[in-house]
């Protein structure tokens, strides 16, 4: 079975960006540094906060980000209702084009579901 378009996307951005985490990398350490505080658990759940973080990607409609975020929600154990109700704040936020990007998270929620048991 091949790989799904968002699991290719997000391991395709990982490999692209490695050279540029070397050149850049106090840069990308202070992103990582960021990053990690951000999502951190604290008085809201990381779950919770890569809900948000799913809802700007889809907003924001950045393909990679929705691949990422979704990818953690998975490893998070989000349900799909919870991630659906997200997808809902994301297009009423952002209208139309929203829409179109939760279209495309709904892709990378089946994509990064574990196999199914034989």
């Amino acid at each position: 079975m091949s790989q799904g378009r968002y699991p290719a996307l997000t391991q395709t951005i990982t490999q692209t960006l490695a050279p540029f985490r070397k050149s850049q990398s106090a840069t990308m350490q202070g992103f990582n540094a960021m990053a990690g505080s951000a999502m951190a658990e604290g008085a809201i759940s990381e779950k919770h906060k890569e809900l948000i973080a799913l809802g700007i990607s889809v907003s924001q409609r950045c393909a990679g980000c929705i691949g990422y975020h979704v990818k953690a929600l998975r490893r998070l154990g989000a349900t799909q209702a919870e991630f659906e109700e997200a997808l809902g704040v994301a297009v009423y936020m952002g209208g139309g084009p929203a829409l179109m990007y939760a279209a495309e998270a709904l892709q990378a929620w089946n994509e990064f579901a574990p196999p199914a048991a034989p």
